[in-house]
């Protein structure tokens, strides 16, 4: 088994109905390459974990690298990993969107760190835990 998760920015914000189609098409395509895994936009920004076998995750990101809808992807992990962490979707999905006003007490400001924040470049293992919080709260 094999993963890899990078972040990268949309070449132009995304609707609610392109979003829907990019994960119809993902869901379709990592089903038939038997690729699981989480997806999060947020503010143009994707942060997306990909699993698999390593050949089809490899050459799934190499498309991803390529596809025009994409920026300046980042790769934050990949390799060898024991099992999915993911292996119940073919793409797990979440929109964030900040709701609360953070004058409120004990407010904290972590979901409105960008996703293709530096914190998550430098401590990769900071974006694996925010997609495995999504997946227990799915």
């Amino acid at each position: 088994m094999y993963s890899l998760l990078y972040v990268s920015s949309a070449s132009k914000p995304f609707s609610a109905d392109e979003l829907t189609a990019l994960l119809k098409s993902s869901r379709e395509n990592n089903s038939r390459l038997d690729i699981s895994g989480m997806l999060l936009y947020k503010d143009g920004n994707f942060m997306q974990l990909l699993e698999g076998e390593e050949a089809a995750v490899s050459g799934l990101y190499a498309k991803i690298v390529q596809d025009l809808r994409h920026k300046g992807p980042i790769t934050l992990l990949r390799g060898p990993t024991p099992e999915r962490s993911f292996a119940e979707w073919s793409m797990g999905f979440r929109e964030l969107k900040s709701t609360l006003d953070p004058r409120v007490p004990g407010y904290a400001d972590f979901l409105n760190t960008p996703l293709t924040s530096g914190d998550f470049v430098a401590h990769p293992t900071k974006a694996q835990k925010l997609l495995l919080m999504f997946k227990e709260k799915m």
